[in-house]
C-alpha cells in the first residue's frame, strides 16, 4: 500500500491518535498508514486515558484471534481484551504484533508486563469500550479509527 501511495504522491499517515472529551464519556481517533497500523496506536490510546502506565515484570504473552464483518468491531474487541487484562490483573500489552487484520478477520500477537504500580499514575477508570460512534474508514494516506470509552 505504501507503493501506491508514493507512486500518487500522497504522503503516508504517520501513527498517531488523539484522544478528545465526549459526552459524559471520552474518545480517541487513531491514523495509521495500513489497518493493521491502527492496533498499537488504539491500545496506546486506551492506556493513556486510563493514565500513566508502566511495565513492570513481563506476564504471560498475549495471542488474539476475532472474526467477523466490521473491522472497526474487531478492534473494539481488541481493546476490550485489554481492558480485560487491565482490570483483572494489571497487565498491559507491550509490544502487539499484527499477525491479520482485514475486513473479517483479526490475528494479534504480543508480550505483555504487570504494570509497576510504584511508577504508574491512574487518571480514570474505563468502564467499557463502547460501540457508539465505532468506525474506522480510509483517509488520505491511509486510515482512521474513532472509538469511545465509558468512563
Amino acid at each position: 500500500m505504501d507503493e501506491v501511495l508514493a507512486r500518487r504522491n500522497i504522503p503516508c499517515v504517520e501513527s498517531s491518535f488523539e484522544i478528545f472529551d465526549h459526552t459524559a464519556d471520552m474518545g480517541f481517533r487513531v491514523r495509521a498508514a495500513t489497518m493493521p497500523g491502527l492496533v498499537e496506536p488504539a491500545g496506546k490510546a486506551l492506556y493513556a486515558i486510563i493514565g500513566e502506565l508502566v511495565a513492570g515484570e513481563p506476564s504471560d504473552p498475549l495471542r488474539f484471534e476475532a472474526s467477523g464483518e466490521d473491522p472497526s468491531v474487531l478492534l473494539r474487541d481488541y481493546l476490550d481484551e485489554l481492558l480485560v487484562l487491565f482490570e483483572r490483573g494489571q497487565v498491559i500489552v507491550v509490544r502487539p504484533v499484527v499477525e491479520a487484520f482485514d475486513a473479517s478477520r483479526l490475528v494479534i500477537v504480543g508480550e505483555t508486563a504487570r504494570i509497576d504500580p510504584e511508577r504508574s499514575a491512574f487518571h480514570r477508570e474505563v468502564k467499557a469500550i463502547t460501540y457508539h460512534e465505532l468506525d474506522i474508514r480510509k483517509i488520505a494516506g491511509g486510515f482512521e479509527a474513532t472509538v469511545i470509552v465509558d468512563i
